[in-house]
């Protein structure tokens, strides 16, 4: 006879769906995305697309995933975690880690399988940056934690790239470079505003060892940094003029924010650069996509 689809067993399926991290998932898939469709300048074979985002996304499940069961106790004392299946007792421990182990294995079997051994392996370690050596061990140990785990999440857009073409270039390690230095800005704004719960969780973020004004002095920098590496893309002749004006007037956006963040009290003005930073991310990488098949169109109808 076939199931039948309780309550309980939806909720069950939701709390699961919540180990995942949906929105954090949705924007590495698209940055992988774009990092295939810039990868050629011809059209990307649909089944790379599909097989490659499924294998990515199930791999950044599982880290997500892992990320709650290693965070277990420091996502009870957080008013932002505290909500997650597991200190909320809605998911065990044991469930959670299989669970996240099950989607490790099915993301290697996809990607070995459909796509290639290079982007399976990278995936592998980026899952493994991100859920074992960022989340266990960088994060308890020094305040520089989200600038040498970053490295784990600027991989997307490579993934991406190596799952159409099987190799790596200076183009593709460029794109992971934006996410790099993007990072550290994007995450210690918010960490401003969640000083005090990381304090109290016992984790040594930069607003907690350093203190905010310290902080919001580097998300500036930070941001300046930011502002230069986008332009490269277009110094190195891998991007035009409309992502370039794309990139200098997002820049200055989030400039814009630093600089209010900076000269702002407390944290009046964090989470404002918080959110810009997430949008700032996405259009950036819009432009790029944008200006991509602009330089496209005109080579093949004007200059061909």
């Amino acid at each position: 006879m076939p199931a039948v689809l309780t309550s309980s067993s939806l909720s069950n399926y939701r709390e699961y769906l919540g180990l995942c991290k949906l929105r954090v998932v949705g924007l590495i898939l698209f940055t992988a995305l774009v990092g295939m469709l810039l990868s050629t300048e011809g059209w990307v074979p649909l089944d790379k697309v599909f097989w490659g985002l499924l294998g990515i996304g199930l791999a950044a499940a599982a880290g997500a995933a892992l990320n709650h069961v290693v965070d277990e106790q420091i996502d009870q004392q957080m008013a932002r975690t505290r909500n997650r299946p597991l200190p909320q007792g809605a998911l065990g421990t044991r469930e959670a880690t299989v669970f996240a182990l099950a989607l490790i294995v099915l993301s290697m079997v996809i990607l070995l399988g459909f796509v290639n051994p290079l982007t399976a392996w990278l995936t592998l370690a980026s899952m493994v940056g991100y859920a074992v050596i960022y989340t266990m061990f960088l994060k308890r140990s020094t305040p520089q934690n989200i600038v040498l785990g970053g490295a784990a999440g600027a991989t997307p857009p490579v993934l991406g790239w190596t799952a159409v073409t099987g190799e790596m270039n200076s183009e593709a390690l460029l794109l992971f470079l934006i996410i790099f230095i993007w990072t550290p800005p994007h995450f210690w704004a918010l960490a401003i505003r969640r000083r005090d719960e990381y304090s109290k969780a016992r984790i040594p973020m930069l607003p907690v060892t350093h203190g905010i004004a310290f902080t919001k002095l580097h998300v500036l920098l930070y941001t300046i940094l930011l502002l230069i590496v986008t332009i490269m893309p277009f110094l190195f002749m891998k991007s035009g003029l409309i992502y370039l004006l794309g990139a200098v007037g997002l820049g200055m956006g989030f400039l814009y924010h630093a600089v209010k963040l900076y000269r702002g009290k407390g944290d009046e003005f964090a989470m404002k650069t918080f959110g810009y930073s997430i949008f700032y991310l996405s259009a950036l990488f819009g432009f790029l996509l944008v200006d991509h098949y602009a330089r496209i169109f005109i080579r093949h109808f004007f200059l061909s």
